[in-house]
């Protein structure tokens, strides 16, 4: 992830973009980049969502809009000083907390 932070951010530099790359301005990128995501899948039926990789068209649509997502949200933990690995982590152990796996105790497995 590092790697590609530190590319994007020469990329962005190479080409004076850092003026434009503020949190607000990456917030609202990611979002539309979201969006366009959301699009491919829009009007599809679940049968056709879940097939959308099998046609080679969408599957490099939807590669790209991925792309164009995590960039974006890469550059905007660069921005904000968010390593999101570790943010990622941090939420994955909250949310074990919060929803434990039914039947299980605090310990673990049940039994």
């Amino acid at each position: 992830m590092t790697e590609l932070q530190r590319r994007l951010t020469e990329f962005a530099a190479a080409r004076e973009w850092q003026q434009f790359h503020v949190p607000k301005n990456l917030a609202a990128a990611l979002s539309v980049e979201a969006g366009e995501l959301l699009e491919i899948f829009q009007w599809l039926t679940p049968e056709q969502a879940a097939a959308v990789m099998d046609d080679s068209e969408n599957a490099h649509r939807v590669r790209d809009e991925v792309a164009d997502v995590l960039a974006y949200l890469l550059q905007f933990c660069t921005s904000v000083g968010v390593d999101p690995a570790a943010a990622l982590a941090a939420k994955i152990e909250r949310n074990e907390l919060r929803f434990p796996v039914p039947g299980r105790g605090a310990g673990g497995d049940a039994g």
